[in-house]
């Protein structure tokens, strides 16, 4: 084999291999668009409304970074911390902060203190939004009497969504 054949082998070789360690070195995810985030949290809103309740709603990204925030006139100031916080506790844990609160604040449980992280507020009405096995957003209510009644309207906010989330 020529000099030239041998060469024009490794350069497509090379580009094989280097497409393969470019496919590795990043990843791609599904993320709601604002507009989405924008219909969940009216639903959130519109369902506390219903039942009486003055809340704030954030909904953001899968990394709990708000892309929505949404403040009823009469909610309290701290509503709008409390929501962010919720939002962004259940994408740290991929999970509803219900469940979390649940696990996280056993005596013996080992990330007891990450609980005590600024930021990270441990009360219900923070929730995942899934998508294809994945996490595409997050949605935090704060306002309502109780974290169970935060869910209740969070909850109507993912359901206003879901098909508009189906991949």
């Amino acid at each position: 084999m020529n000099l030239s054949k041998r060469a024009a082998i490794a350069v497509v070789a090379l580009g094989a291999a280097s497409s393969g360690a470019a496919q590795e070195g990043t990843w791609s995810r599904k993320i709601i668009t604002t507009e989405t985030a924008l219909k969940a949290a009216q639903a959130a809103l519109a369902e506390c409304r219903r039942n009486g309740w003055q809340v704030a709603v954030t909904v953001g990204d899968p990394a709990g970074l708000p892309l929505v925030t949404l403040r009823d006139r009469y909610a309290g100031w701290h509503t709008l911390d409390a929501s962010a916080g919720k939002a962004r506790t259940a994408a740290s844990w991929r999970d509803s902060t219900s469940s979390v609160l649940t696990r996280v604040l056993r005596p013996d449980a080992p990330e007891r203190s990450i609980a005590n992280l600024p930021g990270v507020v441990m009360v219900g009405g923070g929730l995942v939004m899934e998508s294809g096995g994945s996490i595409v957003g997050v949605i935090g209510v704060s306002g309502a009497p109780g974290g169970e009644a935060d869910d209740v309207c969070g909850k109507a906010g993912i359901d206003a969504i879901r098909s508009d989330l189906e991949f």
